[in-house]
């Protein structure tokens, strides 16, 4: 079984996994069940295992040869799993240096995606959401350069479009409206 293999991305704090997990529970409810894959999270074990970062905050600060590296080894795993598959990642990493693709063209030809949702929200919402998280160690932006980074990923996710084929599909994730955005990703994920 191929299934679908879905990319969702969002910038730090739009609240991305909080409607993936949503969505998930209630299409497996329905007898749709998908996969949440965490782009992040097999580049970090990589990563953590060769003792180049102690957590994932500071992956984004790792030189671009290290993380095309650890890009390469995450979509070739990823592209074996069979199913539905979501694939929770980032349209573009801000570093030091600048905006880092998250999806190059290497990735994107391992994964073949069926469409990219682009999650987000208004500025002063994900900065409020930042400012509030504990559990993550954030670099300090404020709304106008929240507002750069989203629109960079719209302009990122086009030319994912462009290489793959696939679709891109916003979806808003406003502040007490998170029925909504979860409603809507379901409805793009049946």
């Amino acid at each position: 079984m191929a299934g679908k293999k879905v990319i969702i991305t969002g910038v730090p704090g739009v609240g991305k996994t909080s409607v993936i997990n949503e969505s998930m529970a209630r299409l497996e409810a329905e007898g749709v069940p998908y996969q949440n894959i965490n782009f992040g999270t097999f580049m970090f074990e990589v990563a953590q295992r060769e003792g180049m970062v102690k957590d994932r905050d500071e992956m984004r600060k790792l030189d671009k040869n290290a993380q095309r590296r650890l890009q390469q080894l995450a979509s070739q795993a990823i592209a074996k799993i069979e199913g539905n598959v979501i694939i929770d990642t980032h349209a573009s990493v801000k570093t030091p240096a600048g905006f880092l693709a998250g999806l190059p063209e290497w990735v994107l030809r391992e994964l073949k995606p069926d469409i990219i949702i682009l999650v987000e929200t208004d500025e002063d919402q994900i900065l409020k959401r930042r400012l509030s998280d504990a559990t993550r160690v954030r670099d300090i932006e404020g709304a106008r350069a929240i507002a750069d980074h989203q629109n960079f990923n719209r302009a990122a996710a086009a030319a994912y479009a462009t290489i793959t084929g696939c679709t891109i599909k916003y979806i808003t994730n406003a502040d007490f409206l998170i029925d909504r955005a979860v409603e809507e990703m379901m409805q793009t994920l049946r």
